[in-house]
């Protein structure tokens, strides 16, 4: 190979949901203030990076629809997230069909089982799907790493399999964010 010529290598990435899998279920947290970043998750996320991953977080935010909180408060939280976790990114979904907000009340292409949010991550940073995961606590958040096609993981941390909302089958089964880092190779 000449020293001109290089082969750019993709890198996979793991897709987080945030609640449940990087910080605490709570319902809908409207603030930064009731955002609660579980202790291990920069831990796991520097884990994730060293074994040549990115840390993608993908995340629904009805409450935004619902009128709960302002979008400008969850890129408050979203910011606030990356500061505490050091993901790469933060792409969320503001969107419901029943929202209260009319800006907000449709049905999109981002709002997970779908895929918008994970084309928008791989138009960004060029990511390898076939080496990639899903990481997250409820039905949809696998159905959704199924539809793009990467392998996925159920973490207990949150809803977990417990309060599934329908029957899924997820690739692994870990107790947490940090069950999951070790796993990785």
């Amino acid at each position: 190979m000449q020293a001109d010529q290089f082969v750019e290598i993709r890198r996979p990435a793991v897709f987080l949901d945030r609640d449940g899998v990087l910080t605490e279920e709570c319902g809908h947290v409207t603030s930064v203030e009731e955002l609660h970043v579980f202790p291990f998750a920069e831990v796991c996320v520097r884990q994730i990076h060293e074994k040549g991953y990115y840390a993608i977080v993908v995340t629904n935010q009805s409450g935004v629809a619902r009128g709960l909180f302002s979008e400008d408060e969850l890129l408050k939280m979203n910011d606030y997230l990356m500061q505490q976790t050091g993901v790469d990114a933060v792409y969320y979904c503001p969107h419901h069909p029943e929202g209260n907000l009319e800006k907000y009340r449709k049905v999109c292409q981002c709002r997970k089982p779908k895929i918008g949010m994970f084309q928008e991550a791989c138009r960004k940073f060029d990511i390898d799907l076939a080496r990639s995961y899903m990481v997250g606590d409820r039905a949809g958040d696998i159905v959704a790493g199924q539809n793009v096609g990467v392998k996925t993981i159920l973490v207990e941390s949150g809803y977990g399999t417990a309060k599934l909302e329908e029957k899924v089958e997820a690739d692994h089964v870990c107790r947490d964010l940090r069950e999951v880092a070790e796993m990785l190779q």
